[in-house]
């Protein structure tokens, strides 16, 4: 059996950038999500995969700000509702790096809405079915984790710590 290649390709140091990022996960009806393909550039994070559309937080930007301006940039879209979901704090300090984050958010968007969207940023934008997401694609590894936590939000439990005893 021959596994997916999820390599990011070859990268020469100091190629990619570390900062804080927002993201968007976008649904079109239950079940379904809007995906960016990536450009296929090396200067890029995962070049050639698919994940959410989104990117950088400005300095002194919020990152709802600059949630709607990727937005706009990345397919003219100004959402009219967008609901906090999570985020990930990367602490990169053991590798000489600063600390950075990413935040999600949620946005449902009609079928009506997806058409009129105009990419501007990525090779392709598509509509995927979650567990195809999950099975099929080659996706960022942030936003796959991002997206399985929604997709499969009612089969995740918090059991809590749990004390042992060596």
């Amino acid at each position: 059996m021959k596994l997916p290649d999820t390599s990011i390709g070859r990268i020469d140091q100091g190629q990619l950038q570390v900062g804080d990022a927002v993201a968007a996960i976008i649904t079109v009806g239950v079940g379904r999500y809007l995906l960016q393909h990536r450009d296929n550039v090396p200067h890029i994070w995962y070049p050639g995969h698919w994940g959410c559309f989104g990117g950088g937080v400005q300095e002194g930007e919020e990152p709802l700000e600059a949630l709607a301006r990727e937005l706009n940039e990345e397919i003219e879209f100004q959402p009219s509702q967008v609901t906090y979901f999570s985020r990930f704090d990367f602490d990169l300090d053991p590798i000489g790096l600063r600390s950075y984050y990413r935040t999600y958010y949620l946005i449902n968007i009609s079928p009506e809405e997806q058409a009129a969207l105009v990419l501007h940023e990525g090779d392709g934008m598509e509509v995927f079915e979650g567990n195809d997401i999950f099975e099929k694609l080659r996706v960022t590894p942030y936003d796959a984790f991002a997206l399985f936590l929604y997709h499969h939000k009612t089969c995740l439990r918090d059991e809590g710590l749990k004390e042992t005893i060596p």
